[in-house]
Protein backbone atom coordinates (compact mmCIF):
# COMPACT_ATOMS: atom_id res chain seq x y z
CA UNK A 1 0.00 0.00 0.00
CA UNK A 2 1.55 3.36 -0.87
CA UNK A 3 0.38 6.28 1.15
CA UNK A 4 0.82 10.15 -0.31
CA UNK A 5 -0.23 13.16 2.14
CA UNK A 6 -1.02 16.39 0.01
CA UNK A 7 -1.03 19.90 1.38
CA UNK A 8 -3.56 22.31 -0.68
CA UNK A 9 -6.12 19.94 -2.09
CA UNK A 10 -9.20 22.54 -2.86
CA UNK A 11 -8.42 23.18 -6.21
CA UNK A 12 -5.25 23.45 -8.60
CA UNK A 13 -2.34 21.06 -8.36
CA UNK A 14 -2.79 19.76 -5.02
CA UNK A 15 -6.73 18.63 -6.37
CA UNK A 16 -5.35 17.55 -9.41
CA UNK A 17 -2.46 15.80 -8.35
CA UNK A 18 -4.61 13.86 -5.24
CA UNK A 19 -6.72 12.59 -8.10
CA UNK A 20 -4.53 11.22 -10.46
CA UNK A 21 -2.38 9.51 -7.24
CA UNK A 22 -6.32 7.86 -6.53
CA UNK A 23 -6.21 6.51 -9.62
CA UNK A 24 -2.89 4.86 -9.45
CA UNK A 25 -4.36 3.18 -6.02
CA UNK A 26 -2.77 5.34 -3.59
CA UNK A 27 -4.32 6.14 -0.22
CA UNK A 28 -4.47 9.92 -0.06
CA UNK A 29 -4.35 11.93 2.50
CA UNK A 30 -5.79 15.64 2.01
CA UNK A 31 -5.20 18.78 4.36
CA UNK A 32 -6.22 22.06 4.35
CA UNK A 33 -8.98 24.27 5.17
CA UNK A 34 -11.39 22.57 2.36
CA UNK A 35 -11.16 19.69 -0.17
CA UNK A 36 -11.71 19.82 -4.00
CA UNK A 37 -15.15 18.69 -4.45
CA UNK A 38 -15.34 15.01 -6.08
CA UNK A 39 -13.02 14.04 -3.76
CA UNK A 40 -14.06 10.99 -2.31
CA UNK A 41 -14.32 7.24 -1.71
CA UNK A 42 -13.17 4.44 0.49
CA UNK A 43 -8.98 5.59 -0.43
CA UNK A 44 -9.81 9.00 0.16
CA UNK A 45 -9.34 10.66 3.79
CA UNK A 46 -9.16 14.52 4.51
CA UNK A 47 -7.87 16.72 7.77
CA UNK A 48 -9.03 19.91 8.10
CA UNK A 49 -6.12 22.03 9.20
CA UNK A 50 -5.32 26.11 8.76
CA UNK A 51 -1.72 25.85 8.16
CA UNK A 52 -1.20 29.89 8.62
CA UNK A 53 -1.81 28.02 12.48
CA UNK A 54 1.95 26.82 12.75
CA UNK A 55 1.24 26.38 16.64
CA UNK A 56 -1.51 24.18 15.63
CA UNK A 57 -0.69 21.77 13.40
CA UNK A 58 0.26 19.16 15.17
CA UNK A 59 -2.70 18.90 17.33
CA UNK A 60 -4.36 19.00 14.12
CA UNK A 61 -3.02 16.82 12.17
CA UNK A 62 -1.16 14.22 14.45
CA UNK A 63 -4.16 11.88 14.60
CA UNK A 64 -5.01 11.06 10.96
CA UNK A 65 -0.65 11.18 10.05
CA UNK A 66 -0.78 7.93 13.12
CA UNK A 67 -4.30 6.61 11.63
CA UNK A 68 -2.27 6.35 8.16
CA UNK A 69 1.12 5.10 9.93
CA UNK A 70 -1.55 2.49 11.67
CA UNK A 71 -2.18 1.34 7.73
CA UNK A 72 1.63 -0.15 7.81
CA UNK A 73 1.64 1.03 4.11
CA UNK A 74 4.74 0.25 2.03
CA UNK A 75 5.41 3.99 1.29
CA UNK A 76 4.70 7.21 2.29
CA UNK A 77 4.78 10.32 1.03
CA UNK A 78 4.41 14.16 2.35
CA UNK A 79 3.69 16.35 -0.42
CA UNK A 80 4.30 20.52 0.64
CA UNK A 81 2.13 21.76 -2.02
CA UNK A 82 0.43 24.55 -0.04
CA UNK A 83 0.76 28.20 -0.60
CA UNK A 84 -0.23 31.70 -1.00
CA UNK A 85 0.95 35.16 -3.50
CA UNK A 86 -0.65 37.10 -1.45
CA UNK A 87 0.25 39.62 -0.18
CA UNK A 88 1.80 40.62 -3.58
CA UNK A 89 3.50 44.29 -3.53
CA UNK A 90 6.46 45.62 -2.63
CA UNK A 91 8.37 45.27 0.65
CA UNK A 92 7.34 49.08 1.72
CA UNK A 93 3.98 47.91 1.39
CA UNK A 94 3.36 44.83 3.86
CA UNK A 95 2.34 44.91 7.48
CA UNK A 96 3.15 42.45 9.84
CA UNK A 97 0.00 40.58 10.40
CA UNK A 98 -0.08 39.76 6.09
CA UNK A 99 3.98 38.85 6.72
CA UNK A 100 3.50 36.33 9.03
CA UNK A 101 -0.04 34.86 7.37
CA UNK A 102 2.30 34.69 4.49
CA UNK A 103 5.40 32.94 6.12
CA UNK A 104 3.62 30.84 7.76
CA UNK A 105 1.63 28.71 5.02
CA UNK A 106 4.61 28.75 2.55
CA UNK A 107 7.95 28.26 5.07
CA UNK A 108 6.71 27.44 8.58
CA UNK A 109 3.78 24.78 7.60
CA UNK A 110 5.99 22.85 5.63
CA UNK A 111 8.76 22.62 8.39
CA UNK A 112 6.31 21.91 10.75
CA UNK A 113 4.39 19.04 8.66
CA UNK A 114 8.09 18.03 7.86
CA UNK A 115 8.73 17.27 11.62
CA UNK A 116 5.51 15.91 12.08
CA UNK A 117 6.35 12.97 9.26
CA UNK A 118 9.27 12.11 10.19
CA UNK A 119 8.27 11.23 13.38
CA UNK A 120 5.15 9.87 12.47
CA UNK A 121 6.65 7.50 9.93
CA UNK A 122 10.18 6.45 11.60
CA UNK A 123 10.30 2.89 10.56
CA UNK A 124 13.03 2.98 8.44
CA UNK A 125 11.29 -0.59 6.91
CA UNK A 126 8.63 1.73 5.30
CA UNK A 127 10.07 4.38 2.16
CA UNK A 128 9.35 7.74 2.92
CA UNK A 129 9.56 11.08 1.14
CA UNK A 130 9.10 14.58 1.50
CA UNK A 131 8.15 16.68 -1.69
CA UNK A 132 8.53 20.25 -1.07
CA UNK A 133 6.93 22.20 -3.92
CA UNK A 134 9.34 24.90 -5.18
CA UNK A 135 9.08 27.75 -7.99
CA UNK A 136 11.52 29.59 -10.16
CA UNK A 137 11.03 32.78 -7.60
CA UNK A 138 13.46 30.29 -5.34
CA UNK A 139 15.95 31.69 -7.77
CA UNK A 140 14.91 34.39 -9.62
CA UNK A 141 13.38 37.87 -7.79
CA UNK A 142 10.26 39.03 -8.63
CA UNK A 143 9.78 42.58 -7.56
CA UNK A 144 6.25 42.58 -5.93
CA UNK A 145 6.85 38.80 -4.43
CA UNK A 146 9.17 39.19 -1.69
CA UNK A 147 7.47 37.04 0.55
CA UNK A 148 7.14 34.51 -1.87
CA UNK A 149 10.61 34.66 -3.18
CA UNK A 150 12.12 34.12 0.36
CA UNK A 151 9.75 31.53 1.39
CA UNK A 152 10.15 29.04 -1.88
CA UNK A 153 13.99 30.06 -1.20
CA UNK A 154 13.86 28.77 2.31
CA UNK A 155 11.63 25.62 1.57
CA UNK A 156 14.58 24.49 -0.71
CA UNK A 157 17.59 25.25 1.78
CA UNK A 158 14.49 22.80 4.22
CA UNK A 159 15.34 20.16 1.50
CA UNK A 160 19.04 20.08 1.54
CA UNK A 161 18.95 20.10 5.11
CA UNK A 162 16.54 16.97 5.46
CA UNK A 163 19.08 15.47 2.98
CA UNK A 164 21.91 15.99 5.73
CA UNK A 165 19.96 15.22 8.63
CA UNK A 166 18.04 12.22 7.65
CA UNK A 167 20.72 9.10 5.62
CA UNK A 168 18.40 6.47 5.80
CA UNK A 169 18.99 4.67 2.65
CA UNK A 170 14.74 4.56 2.45
CA UNK A 171 13.76 8.47 3.23
CA UNK A 172 14.26 11.15 0.24
CA UNK A 173 13.87 14.97 -0.04
CA UNK A 174 13.56 16.79 -2.89
CA UNK A 175 12.44 20.03 -4.47
CA UNK A 176 10.12 20.37 -7.22
CA UNK A 177 9.55 23.39 -8.85
CA UNK A 178 6.84 22.66 -11.39
CA UNK A 179 6.63 25.51 -13.77
CA UNK A 180 3.58 27.99 -14.68
CA UNK A 181 0.29 25.96 -14.05
CA UNK A 182 -3.28 27.60 -14.83
CA UNK A 183 -4.06 28.40 -11.04
CA UNK A 184 -5.86 30.36 -9.16
CA UNK A 185 -2.65 31.77 -8.19
CA UNK A 186 -1.67 32.76 -11.73
CA UNK A 187 -5.26 34.53 -12.17
CA UNK A 188 -4.09 36.89 -9.27
CA UNK A 189 -1.24 37.99 -10.49
CA UNK A 190 -2.19 38.81 -13.79
CA UNK A 191 -5.06 40.92 -12.06
CA UNK A 192 -2.45 43.54 -10.29
CA UNK A 193 -1.20 46.76 -11.17
CA UNK A 194 2.18 47.85 -12.50
CA UNK A 195 2.53 49.47 -8.89
CA UNK A 196 2.24 46.50 -6.91
CA UNK A 197 3.45 43.93 -9.18
CA UNK A 198 6.21 45.87 -11.57
CA UNK A 199 6.49 42.92 -13.67
CA UNK A 200 2.89 41.73 -13.83
CA UNK A 201 2.92 41.90 -18.09
CA UNK A 202 5.15 38.42 -17.61
CA UNK A 203 2.22 36.66 -15.76
CA UNK A 204 0.13 38.18 -18.40
CA UNK A 205 2.09 36.82 -21.37
CA UNK A 206 2.15 33.25 -19.78
CA UNK A 207 -1.70 33.28 -20.25
CA UNK A 208 -1.55 35.19 -23.67
CA UNK A 209 1.41 33.07 -25.04
CA UNK A 210 0.01 29.32 -23.89
CA UNK A 211 2.54 28.64 -21.86
CA UNK A 212 0.53 27.42 -19.04
CA UNK A 213 0.39 23.60 -18.05
CA UNK A 214 -2.94 22.89 -17.03
CA UNK A 215 -2.70 20.88 -13.48
CA UNK A 216 -3.66 17.74 -15.11
CA UNK A 217 -0.81 17.47 -17.07
CA UNK A 218 1.37 18.76 -14.56
CA UNK A 219 -0.14 16.26 -12.04
CA UNK A 220 0.20 13.12 -14.30
CA UNK A 221 3.83 13.54 -15.02
CA UNK A 222 4.72 14.86 -10.96
CA UNK A 223 2.92 11.79 -9.68
CA UNK A 224 4.71 9.25 -11.95
CA UNK A 225 8.17 10.95 -11.71
CA UNK A 226 8.58 12.81 -8.20
CA UNK A 227 6.11 10.87 -6.04
CA UNK A 228 6.58 7.22 -7.14
CA UNK A 229 9.81 7.32 -9.41
CA UNK A 230 13.26 7.26 -8.36
CA UNK A 231 15.11 10.40 -7.22
CA UNK A 232 18.10 12.05 -5.73
CA UNK A 233 18.46 12.88 -2.27
CA UNK A 234 18.57 16.72 -1.66
CA UNK A 235 17.88 17.70 -5.33
CA UNK A 236 15.55 19.68 -7.40
CA UNK A 237 13.62 18.82 -10.11
CA UNK A 238 12.16 21.63 -12.78
CA UNK A 239 9.37 21.22 -15.17
CA UNK A 240 9.36 20.09 -17.89
CA UNK A 241 12.70 17.84 -17.35
CA UNK A 242 11.61 16.13 -14.57
CA UNK A 243 13.96 12.83 -15.24
CA UNK A 244 17.11 14.40 -14.27
CA UNK A 245 17.61 17.05 -11.29
CA UNK A 246 18.81 20.59 -11.79
CA UNK A 247 22.51 21.54 -11.55
CA UNK A 248 23.78 22.03 -8.01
Amino acid sequence: MRCVIITGVSRGLGAALARVLLDREAVVLGVGRSSAAGLEGERYRFAACDLADVAGIDAALAPAFGALSGLSPRSVCLVNNAATVEPVGLVAMHDGAAIDRSLAVNLAAPVALSALFLRAFADTAVERRIVNVSSGAARSAIAGESLYCAAKAGLEMLTKVLAVEVRDATFRAVSLRPGVIDTDMQTVMRAQDEHTLPGVAMFRDFKSSGRLATPEDAALRIADRIVFGTVRHGATYAWPDLDRPMPE
